[in-house]
Parts: structure tokens; sequence; C-alpha cells
């Protein structure tokens, strides 16, 4: 393998190369990290490699960066990440190609997929009437489909927006919550209006609320009803019963579209209880205009952390030693319902441990004899 080749990539007049380079030259200083056996030289408008065969490599990235930077796209360190990924995984793909698909843009802001994944997301959005989107936590699964709906009602495809939840509390018991029946479901479907509040202006959030033209609502709610005209997302979808599905996606009307969401991997329904986002995945295969996307952690848009600790859980629900412990705590359950008591479980004490309990036991019993004596003579 050749150690010193050497390619030099010309940036155009029309791009300033502080843009290509980043504040205080943080997007050259991603490259150089990303390849260390590499030397990059900038002089002018010009970009020296000399090194191993990664250079044709970085020399793709740097075209695609100029490309990025031409478009209007703001080049930072997690860019040059996502790209070096895009260009090195096992399904290549440009990063101009998915970089630069812009879904709507509010206050100075664009919303837009930063992964592979989240772009063939994206494209499914467009090309079904039926998306679901399943996924872990953080790969945009939600936040892109209400940036997609959004798109819409601003473009006229749809005349109004329904967001739903199943009000299923997540592991812990919130008791009876004060309030109206709008205050008690509004914590299930507060991240919902977060997500909103991205996207559009205050002032318009609210008119539109008021208007009907956004609803935000349980899954309950939507009991029916037919939802002509409408960009609907059923979000947390793990978290509903195979009926609760059913309902649902029955639900859709003419000229509308529906989005699912949901991540396998945290589901709060009650032990025993199938969820019907797993169920519904074997009930549509082949069926036309409706398409399951699956991401992954390498789709993750939060911390780096967020995808590693998705990768740890994924491999501790694989190991022999869960299988153990999830084998002791069947153990355990089964006993207490059979009330098995403490002498009825398996004993791991030695002869030794017998012993001693034993004379601790004639212990007792011989100082209450000898209190019975004290208390006749007296």
């Amino acid at each position: 393998m050749s150690q010193d080749r050497q390619i030099r990539v010309v940036v155009p007049p029309a791009i300033p190369m502080v843009t290509l380079l980043g504040t205080g030259d943080q997007v050259l200083r991603a490259i150089e990290k990303a390849f260390p056996k590499l030397t990059i030289h900038v002089r002018g408008n010009e970009f020296t490699l000399a090194g191993d065969d990664s250079v044709d490599l970085v020399a793709g990235l740097i075209d695609e960066l100029i490309e990025l930077a031409e478009g209007g796209t703001p080049l930072t360190p997690d860019v040059v990440r996502r790209a070096i990924g895009m260009l090195t995984s096992a399904r290549p793909q440009r990063p101009t190609d998915v970089l630069s698909t812009s879904i709507i843009s509010n206050r100075g802001r664009t919303i837009r997929p930063k992964t592979i994944g989240q772009k063939e997301y994206v494209d499914a959005i467009d090309a079904n009437t039926i998306t679901f989107g399943i996924g872990p936590a953080g790969t945009g699964k939600t936040y892109l489909a209400m940036a997609k709906a959004v798109a819409a009602l601003q473009n006229k495809q749809v005349n109004r927006i329904i967001l739903s939840r199943p009000a299923v509390e997540a592991g812990e018991k919130l008791g009876y919550l004060p309030g109206s029946l709008a205050d008690k479901v509004d914590p299930y479907l507060r991240p919902l209006y977060d997500a909103l509040h991205d996207m559009v202006d205050p002032d318009a959030f609210t008119r539109l609320m008021e208007a009907g033209t956004i609803e935000v609502a349980p899954l309950a709610f939507l009991r029916g009803r037919s939802l002509n005209d409408a960009f609907i997302i059923l979000d947390e979808a793990q978290n509903t019963t195979s009926e609760q599905m059913k309902m649902f996606l029955t639900r859709l009307g003419f000229g509308s579209k529906m989005v699912v969401t949901g991540d396998m991997t945290q589901t709060d329904l009650p032990g025993g209880t199938k969820s019907g986002l797993r169920v519904i995945q074997d009930i549509l295969v082949g069926v036309d205009d409706v398409e399951f996307v699956r991401l992954t952690s390498s789709d993750v848009v939060r911390h780096r952390l967020v995808s590693d600790i998705i990768d740890a859980y994924t491999r501790w629900d694989t190991s022999p030693f869960r299988s153990a412990i999830a084998g002791r705590n069947e153990y355990s359950r089964d006993s207490r319902e059979r009330g098995d008591n403490r002498d009825s479980r398996p004993s791991y004490d030695n002869g030794e441990g017998r012993d001693n309990r034993e004379r601790r036991i004639r212990h007792r019993e011989e100082r209450h004899g000898e209190a019975e004596r004290v208390e006749t003579e007296q």
C-alpha cells in the first residue's frame, strides 16, 4: 500500500474558506482527527492531501462538503462525522443527497434528515399512505414525522394535523392526577407539544390549536372517528394493544396520511400484553402502500453516548448473564405466588451454618427455661 500519494483539491472561489474550514478550523480539525495518518495542508483555496490510500476518500469527502456549503448547509464537526459514516458504510451514499434535503424551516432553523436511515424514513413517508417508523430512542422518528406533517399543512396537502399517543405510564404509578380531563392527559402528550413549538411560531401555534387545525389527543379519543384530509401521527405505538392498533389504522379517511412510530425495546404495557406494534408487523406484510422503516443506533442524533447506550443494552439483551438473572427472578416470583416460606427455598448453607442455628435455638430455649424457674421460685 503506497504511503506517498498526494492529491490536491481546489475550492471554488465563490465559497469562502472560513465556511469550509469552520469556525476556528473546527471542520478541518474533525477531518484530521478522523484520518490521523493523513497529512492535510491548506493554502489559499487549495487542499493538499498526502498519505495512504485514504487520500481518495478524504478528497471525495471534501468535494461533498464543498457541495453542501454551496447549497447553504452549515458545516460542523457533526456533519463531517456523519458524512464520513455515509461514505464508508456498507451501503455508501452521497452525503449531499441526505444532508441537503430540507423538510421545513422555521425561525432560521432548518429541519432535515441527518442519516441514511432518516432519509429513507422521510422518503417512505412521501411515497406511502401509511408508514411505520420503528427504532430506538433518539433516531428522530416522531420529530421528522411531525416536520413532514407541518410541511404538508403549509403546502395545503392536508387540512389538519392530528397527533396521538396512548396514555400509558412509563413504569411508575402516577396515581389520580388532579384537574380536568385535559390536565390529566397533558403530561402524556407534552413531548408532542414541545416538538410542535420548534416548528411553528408561538402565535400561529395557539391559533391553529384553537381552530382545531392541529389536534393533540390521547389514542382513546379517536375511536369512532373518520379522519379525512389529515396528517395523522401515532407516537409511542409500542404501548398500544393489538385492538388499539386496529382501531387507529381504521380511522384512515380519504386524502389522509398516517405515520406510526415506536420503540419495541421500551414497552410499558402490563406483563403478558402483546404490543400492537409488534403484531402489526406480521399482519401487514405485503400490503401495498404501507411501509416499515427500521432505524438503528447508527441513526441516533442525540448525544454520542445515546448510541453507545443503545448498543450496550442490545448486547445485554442477548447475553447469557441476562438469561441467568431472568431465570432466578422467575423462580423467586413463582415461589411467592405459591406462598412458599423461607424454609422451603433451596438452602445454600453448609453444615457449619446449620449447626450455628441449632446452637442459637438451644441457647434461647435454655434461657427461657431458666427464666420460668426463677419466676416459680419467687
